[in-house]
């Protein structure tokens, strides 16, 4: 049987939501990672360092004492976020970033930021304090098409922002085309992405199979194939500009599959297995630990961990749904079959 041991990884984007719902999902992500970079867009957001340190001890409640996992905690910006918060937030330990929403780009994003130049201050803040910002790269202009926010959020969002604060860390998260990664590739060494395992493995088509296929649906949405294999070359390229992020963000069936659609995509029940599977198709197992264990913690300023990490290749069938609180919660690739499995 092929084997393949790594240093443990770690996630650096991910979507825990709390209570009940998130006590049935957490144990997914302890159980693969070392620790998570976790997402505040939660109702309330979080916005402030005691909200961020409360949002930890719940996660950390609910996580299997088994498990050696920790959360790492982010700050949600808004257009009134003050400098100050920047400041008390570097002198915390378990808190490393802050996230950047667009208001109205994504899930519970409406209290979002309306126009990055009111944070201007708060950026200032951040860059002399060496905390990264997280970018949900998107612009929220309706009449701009869906399948074009990321280009466009580049062109008229991030390239002034990167010359306007060349010394601060950007993570530009879970990037979908072609335009994504060459920005990445022609920025200076300040600024990196994370690449989930969704926009890897799907293609738009994938939103489409007979109908609309609401658990394949995400943001930002999957976009064509050339830009789906430049993100696929970007990740097991062995550029460490690119790392593992999964964006697991969980929805309960009943939201999924009704008039909401609810935007997101739960990879967090096997996702190491899937990235590793992604690497084996692709020959590029070699390049596996670096993208998954090395890259992010490095340009987070972590210490890479020392816990090991082995798999097996070994076919086993995802489940077509998982408990979610008081409902079910469909995993990314539900049904299908992955041939490598995590060896506990």
């Amino acid at each position: 049987m092929q084997t393949l041991t790594i240093t443990k990884p770690d996630d650096f984007h991910l979507h825990l939501r709390d209570g009940a719902a998130m006590a049935s999902i957490v144990n997914y992500s302890a159980a693969q990672f070392s620790r998570a970079i976790v997402m505040p867009n939660l109702r309330p957001a979080i916005t402030t360092v005691d909200m961020a340190l409360s949002y930890r001890e719940r996660i950390l409640d609910s996580v299997d004492k088994k498990y050696n996992f920790e959360p790492l905690m982010t700050l949600y910006l808004t257009d009134n976020m003050l400098p100050d918060v920047i400041n008390i937030a570097a002198q915390t330990e378990s808190i490393k970033a802050l996230k950047y929403y667009p208001a109205g780009a994504t899930t519970n994003s409406d209290c979002g930021v309306t126009d990055i130049k009111k944070i201007y201050s708060v950026l200032e803040a951040m860059m002399k304090n060496k905390l990264p910002l997280l970018i949900h790269g998107e612009v929220a202009d309706s009449e701009v098409n869906i399948f074009d926010r990321e280009k466009v959020f580049i062109e008229k969002v991030l390239e002034p922002l990167v010359d306007d604060f060349c010394e601060l860390k950007i993570v530009f998260e879970h990037i979908t085309t072609k335009a994504a990664v060459d920005f990445v590739l022609n920025a200076s060494s300040n600024v990196a992405a994370t690449i989930t395992p969704q926009h890897i493995l799907l293609n738009r088509n994938d939103l489409f199979n007979e109908s609309f296929q609401p658990h394949n649906y995400c943001l930002p949405v999957l976009k064509e194939e050339d830009d789906r294999l430049a993100v696929l070359d970007a990740a097991t390229s062995g550029n460490s500009k690119f790392f593992l992020g999964t964006d697991s963000a969980p929805h309960s069936r009943s939201k999924k599959e009704s008039g909401c659609g609810c935007a997101g995509i739960f990879s967090a029940y096997n996702a190491l297995e899937l990235y590793v599977e992604i690497f084996d198709n692709q020959n590029k197992l070699d390049k596996v630990e670096p993208f998954t264990s090395f890259f992010g913690a490095d340009f987070y300023g972590l210490n890479r961990n020392h816990e090991k990490t082995t798999l097996v290749k070994k076919e086993t069938r995802i489940p077509e749904a998982i408990p979610f609180g008081d409902d079910k919660l469909v995993p990314l690739c539900a049904g299908n079959a992955c041939s490598w499995q995590v060896k506990f």
